[in-house]
């Protein structure tokens, strides 16, 4: 709700020391369009682009006072576009230092850091710990939604390296929140989605000692339905057999005017001696039409990993699958690429495995927020179209992921990844959180009674 008045927001442009931008200035649409442009047509009324922590208070407190709605925005990379809103966002993108401790390992980024200022940070020190191939992506929203990369088998999530976060709550208190102080909201923090408690200010997560590793890039024919089984099975039953310093991203995908691919991108925490080992059983018994292999400092292997997705707007599904997705299920799911309604997004359309387990699952499940800690492999499906397609064609594809996510239904578990956050998902509270919800309802009900950080799929809600 929007009921401030043009001395409300003259208010509050003299009380802050950042810039209060409205819609039509110069820098308005960079403070608050989303990243899915799925819901471009949200814009807010107003945007404070923060210069400290200050401003931070006196926003929230103005937001209260004039009752509008308000969020907080750090990357902006919502899936479901709750990085905007219709009120006011407070936009942290220029609270984005990275500091980084080599003798402990601490590293402490503010909350409008992003994923390329923190492996600026890391790399002089030769150390990490998990985040992702988005180097656009905000740390914050990543980390309380848990954070998968690459490396997690081995380094954990982003949130389980978490080890202190300041939190601005509600009513504007800044609290230190760690196993010692505010644990409960520390606990919330590591997996309970973002948005849902304050404004975290600042994250310190403790980084590990990294070295050399290798990569691979393996291409199938995804047409050739023989060809893609077989792949499947390989890389699947690899992957199920292989140490947690070994990880893959396997995948099926196409767009407008290409053939559907099969690839496996994997990062072993290791030489490619190993990893070739590894993967001999696949190269054996389904050949790549393409096989890269290669060493490469762990700096190097991030910038070949790194993926942007495209301009435009998606939609995402997902689940947890506590094994291998079986032949019938794999060839259900050539089969609904084959009826894909077509875009005009390069993106196009598909589904990804990632594996999971590890260092991931070796955390209870009531340990932090985050609850899938059972699994095996995340399953992904998306589909995307651009600005120039009409309301049929983004119709057609919403159905179509929702036959996808029905035909590879009986072979995943009903968990969904909070972080890939899913408007269309009716039962979110228990495929985000399980056994988790009740614990977060109650710390959202000590912490923010108004509901001041309110959302479509808010803790409470």
């Amino acid at each position: 709700m929007n009921r401030a008045s043009e001395a409300d927001w003259q208010r509050l442009a003299k009380t802050v020391t950042g810039r209060v931008l409205r819609p039509g200035d110069a820098g308005f649409r960079e403070s608050s369009a989303p990243f899915n442009t799925r819901y471009a047509s949200t814009t807010p009324a107003g945007a404070v682009s923060v210069a400290d922590h200050a401003d931070v208070a006196h926003a929230l407190a103005w937001a209260r006072d004039t009752g509008v709605g308000l969020v907080a925005r750090s990357g902006g990379h919502s899936y479901a576009g709750h990085s905007v809103n219709t009120g006011l966002v407070i936009d942290l993108s220029a609270l984005d230092s990275v500091s980084a401790d080599g003798s402990t390992g601490l590293v402490t980024a503010a909350g409008g850091a992003r994923t390329a200022a923190a492996y600026a940070a890391l790399r002089p020190h030769e150390m990490a710990f998990a985040l992702g191939n988005g180097a656009s992506v905000g740390i914050a929203g990543l980390t309380l939604g848990g954070g998968s990369a690459a490396t997690s088998r081995t380094l954990g999530l982003t949130a389980d390296a978490l080890v202190s976060t300041t939190l601005m709550t509600a009513d504007g208190q800044v609290l230190t929140c760690d196993d010692r102080q505010n644990p409960d909201l520390f606990w919330a923090c590591r997996g309970g989605g973002g948005g849902n408690f304050g404004i975290n200010l600042s994250f310190t997560f403790q980084a590990r000692p990294v070295a050399d590793v290798s990569t691979c890039l393996l291409l199938w024919d995804g047409a050739d339905a023989a060809a893609a089984l077989a792949a499947f099975a390989a890389v699947q039953e690899a992957a199920g057999h292989a140490p947690d310093a070994f990880s893959v991203r396997l995948g099926v995908s196409t767009a407008a005017g290409r053939d559907p691919v099969v690839s496996a991108v994997g990062l072993h925490l290791g030489p490619q001696g190993e990893l070739r080992e590894l993967l001999a059983p696949v190269l054996a018994t389904a050949p790549p039409l393409r096989a890269d292999i290669a060493d490469h400092t762990f700096w190097e292997a991030q910038d070949h990993l790194l993926h942007e997705t495209s301009a435009g707007a998606f939609a995402a599904r997902t689940n947890f699958a506590a094994g291998p997705l079986p032949d019938e299920a794999v060839a259900a799911v050539l089969a609904r690429l084959a009826d894909w309604p077509g875009s005009g997004n390069p993106d196009g359309c598909g589904l990804a495995l990632y594996t999971w387990g590890g260092a991931i699952n070796r955390v209870a499940p009531d340990a932090t927020a985050f609850v899938h800690r059972d699994a095996r492999f995340l399953v992904s499906m998306d589909t995307s179209w651009a600005e120039q397609d009409g309301p049929a064609a983004v119709e057609a594809n919403l159905r179509w992921l929702a036959g996808l996510r029905e035909a590879v239904a009986p072979y995943v578990g009903e968990g969904a990844y909070q972080n890939f956050i899913d408007p269309d998902l009716p039962d979110w509270r228990t495929a985000y959180y399980g056994a988790n919800y009740p614990r977060l309802v109650e710390i959202k009900k000590r912490v923010d009674p108004d509901r001041v950080f309110t959302f479509a799929q808010a803790i409470g809600s």
